[in-house]
């Protein structure tokens, strides 16, 4: 580090009180020896304490200097892991964002799942009841095989519902359709058995008049008239209001 300047003034000063002692030398009259050297020794001592002083001053303005300067690496080192943790906590806010909308589809796709388990509601042939979704599914595609005309493979679809689901309320039905294609492919003591099963089991099911109805025009074709005669008789007892009463009473017209 390059020395303190001495300050001219002091220089000045220096000079001065040389100058002035040698005089005082010259002179005896107006000084004694002994004071004149305390007084050169009292302006060294002043002079030598301010160059002192300026040094000092200058030692402190290169520390100062240079804490300032380790201050500002400090800051621009502190704006950097500034920085850095910035662009940390950016990148964190995407992972969380991501995780989040990862959790939610699989919660979304957990919940399609279990719906497709879930029980649901059913009306059919004025009967409300609760069947699992495969249930469901099983039953209409057996109705959809009968309306394209396919009887007995409408038929096997029935008969493997019911020994499937033999609780559900789809039963009835299926039984009132197994009958149907059973009559359709000219099995018509099959198909009695499966209208009467479901007249036991249901006697007020939406089905039961014309599953009755059934079970008459069976019995004409296996040329039993004296049955269908009963069955069409009971029919109209049993269900009066019935469209399928009506249609009774016209084959009753007929068989006499």
């Amino acid at each position: 580090m390059p020395a303190a300047r001495f300050p001219s003034w002091a220089k000045a000063a220096l000079v001065a009180a040389l100058a002035s002692a040698y005089a005082v030398g010259g002179h005896a009259a107006l000084f004694e020896d002994e004071e004149a050297r305390r007084a050169i020794l009292e302006l060294r001592q002043r002079v030598d304490g301010l160059t002192q002083g300026s040094m000092r001053t200058g030692d402190e303005s290169s520390q100062l200097r240079r804490s300032l300067l380790d201050l500002q690496t400090q800051i621009e080192a502190l704006r950097t892991e500034q920085a850095k943790l910035r662009g940390q906590n950016e990148q964190l806010q995407r992972d969380i964002a991501e995780l989040q909308r990862r959790q939610k589809d699989m919660a979304q796709g957990v919940d399609e799942r279990l719906r497709q388990f879930e029980p649901v509601k059913v009306s059919l042939d004025g009967q409300e009841f609760r069947a699992d979704p495969a249930e469901k599914r099983d039953f209409e595609s057996a109705l959809e095989v009968f309306r394209t005309g396919k009887f007995a493979e409408a038929g096997q679809a029935f008969a493997a519902f019911i020994k499937q689901y033999p609780r559900s309320g789809y039963v009835p039905s299926a039984r009132f359709w197994l009958g149907n294609a059973q009559y359709a492919t000219r099995d018509y003591k099959e198909a009695i058995g499966n209208f009467k099963a479901l007249l036991a089991a249901a006697p007020t099911h939406a089905r039961a008049p014309e599953a009755a109805l059934s079970i008459g025009n069976c019995q004409v074709e296996l040329k039993d008239t004296r049955a269908a005669r009963k069955t069409f008789e009971d029919l109209v007892k049993a269900y009066p209001q019935s469209e399928a009463a009506g249609a009774a009473k016209e084959r009753l017209a007929r068989l006499k």
